[in-house]
């Protein structure tokens, strides 16, 4: 029961005292994670029955909950952070992020205006220029001149928004007339993103691809031009630099021939292989073409150790997305805002509310500086070609995809079924965790390579697995 004058809340001598303790806790899980089987085991259901069928009238101890992270809990996690997570692709944490996060919840600030927290904004600003230096991406995208970034939640946010601009930019008054193009091995959120924007899904081409899985221009091309022969309007082509299946590269640059004829918005999703640019090698494969481009994407918390929502999508004319996502109710208005002196990132993407989310980044750019990212980006690109290697030189497997970055795509040479028994053998060993995709109609065994913690001994051990399994 309450006692009079008991307010509920904890003091900032408990928090001190119990937030000692929660740190430890993750710094315990993360050092003993390669303990636990990386895919969650229960069955559909198994989390809820652990739990009481009606919410707590009383408070509980402190104690109790802590322990339900182990009883509850961790059962039904699967560990994305175990270097033995070579599944999808990642979705990495690291010290300075979780950090990071840990202060942004702290503060608690709620920064849709720069009024509502200069530092939120101002922030996020400088370190997305960083960004631009670190990756070598064009000076159109700073936000000195023109253009811009800001941090969304994900990859598909960020396609939204760039449908959303798109679609306005061309001001037409039927919007059934509008057409939207991509690849068949672009990501799902693409057509998402198209009947979100209010179009039909299709009202979204989909353009075949060459053999390498990336789309093909000259069919791009064709597509395009069939559509204005036919009176419709092509406003918008999506390229992938490094589709979620095989890590397929698009040629922007040829992409970019047969958009401009015709003024579509040009985005492009770099979700995953956008972090590779952070190695200069690596720029030529990821980095061609950008400066025709009108918006780019990419992934901080997938490769670049940023926990989880971390996508920074740039454009080189920022007037051109605020026109489309900007609504200003009398209640938001402000001197700051009106002096036209600031940013309101709140006119930057979909939600009105937004979390201060560059200070995770901002503390893993200083925390590993661009020479500690590179070189833990380099060693995952090189374990990958080594593990492909192993691939090729094995003759009862055959790789399906180049293997340019750091995913390996591949195949037992006795089919189907044989791929997905090895597969499945590999995940319910739990050591590790793999999927896999359909590519030119074969089931491929997709192994990524990014985990924050992986080092050669996980993608040794992985191989060898592989090779007792089979």
């Amino acid at each position: 029961m309450a006692e009079p004058g008991d307010t509920f809340h904890q003091t900032p001598e408990e928090f001190r005292r119990l937030g000692h303790e929660v740190i430890d806790w993750v710094a315990d899980y993360l050092e003993r994670v390669e303990s636990f089987p990386v895919q969650s085991t229960v069955e559909p259901g198994w989390v809820r029955a652990q739990l009481p069928a009606h919410p707590p009238e009383q408070p509980e101890p402190w104690h109790e909950i802590l322990a339900d992270l182990e009883r509850v809990v961790l059962p039904g996690v699967t560990h994305w952070q175990s270097p033995g997570f070579f599944a999808y692709f990642p979705a990495n944490s690291s010290g300075p992020s979780i950090l990071g996060d840990l202060v942004s919840s702290g503060l608690g600030v709620q920064g849709m205006l720069w009024a509502t927290s200069p530092a939120c904004t101002e922030l996020e600003t400088h370190v997305l220029d960083w960004l631009i230096e670190l990756l070598d991406l064009p000076e159109t995208f700073l936000s000195t001149g023109s253009g811009g970034g800001v941090i969304q939640h994900s990859a598909s946010d960020a396609t939204l928004c760039a449908i959303l601009a798109a679609r306005d930019r061309v001001a037409v008054d039927d919007i059934t007339t509008l057409r939207a193009y991509t690849s068949t091995q672009a990501h799902s959120s693409v057509e998402k993103g198209i009947r979100v924007a209010g179009l039909r899904a299709d009202q979204l081409r989909l353009i075949d691809v060459d053999a390498s899985c990336a789309m093909r221009p000259d069919l791009l091309a064709a597509a395009i031009e069939a559509d204005v022969a036919a009176g419709l309007v092509p406003f918008l082509v999506v390229a992938t630099v490094g589709t979620t299946s095989s890590l397929a590269i698009d040629p922007v640059p040829a992409v970019a021939d047969a958009a401009e004829r015709h003024r579509a918005w040009l985005h492009v999703d770099a979700a995953m292989a956008g972090s590779a640019a952070i190695v200069p090698e690596l720029r030529s494969l990821v980095n061609v073409g950008l400066e025709r481009v009108d918006s780019w994407c990419f992934d901080p918390h997938k490769w670049l150790f940023t926990n989880f929502d971390c996508d920074v999508l740039y454009v080189t004319d920022r007037a051109a997305l605020i026109r489309s996502l900007s609504v200003l109710p009398e209640y938001l208005r402000n001197v700051a805002s009106e002096s036209g002196a600031v940013i309101d990132y709140r006119d930057w993407h979909v939600p009105l509310g937004r979390r201060f989310r560059a200070l995770k980044l901002w503390f893993v750019l200083r925390h590993y500086g661009g020479a500690g990212l590179r070189h833990h980006i380099a060693d995952h690109v090189a374990l990958a070609a080594w593990f492909a290697a192993q691939v090729d030189a094995d003759p009862r497997f055959e790789r399906l995809a180049p293997c340019d970055l750091n995913l390996v795509c591949f195949a037992h040479v006795d089919g189907d079924d044989a791929s997905q028994r090895l597969l499945d053998a590999v995940n319910a060993d739990g050591s590790a965790y793999v999927t896999h995709t359909k590519l030119d109609g074969r089931y491929a065994i997709r192994v990524s390579i990014g985990q924050t913690r992986t080092e050669r001994r996980h993608v040794e051990a992985l191989w060898n697995l592989l090779d007792s399994l089979t």
